[in-house]
């Protein structure tokens, strides 16, 4: 299981997308091959595309980075510097977000055997 505490730790890009009409599948699949070597990058600790079961054209990716310099080394990238024109002309909109960690996580803490 996922420590949640490594979850809290770097620098976090949340990108919300809408594919225009009729490209729903291939922005689905623009960010399917994007997400193999942008998780090799070595500054990359998980980069997790989602697409909206409600909303087929609505996609997020959560970005999750080692700092801030990590998601600039990402976008100097040759797959990301290639995908991305791709990926504008296909989408009506397309929002990144940065977020830093601002509070410790506070998890419960695991009830001791008696």
């Amino acid at each position: 299981m996922l420590d949640p505490r490594l979850l809290n730790e770097g620098f976090v890009v949340a990108i919300a997308i809408e594919a225009k009409p009729g490209e729903a599948d291939r922005v689905a699949a623009l960010l399917a091959d994007l997400a193999v070597p942008s998780n090799a990058e070595p500054g990359m600790k998980a980069f997790l595309p989602y697409r909206s079961p409600s909303d087929p054209a609505s996609f997020f990716i959560y970005e999750l980075y080692r700092d801030e310099a990590a998601w600039a080394e990402h976008q100097a990238t040759a797959h990301f510097k290639a995908a991305i024109p791709e990926l504008l002309k296909l989408v009506a909109r397309r929002e990144r977000t940065p977020f830093v960690p601002y509070a410790p996580l506070c998890l419960p803490t695991p009830a001791r055997p008696a």
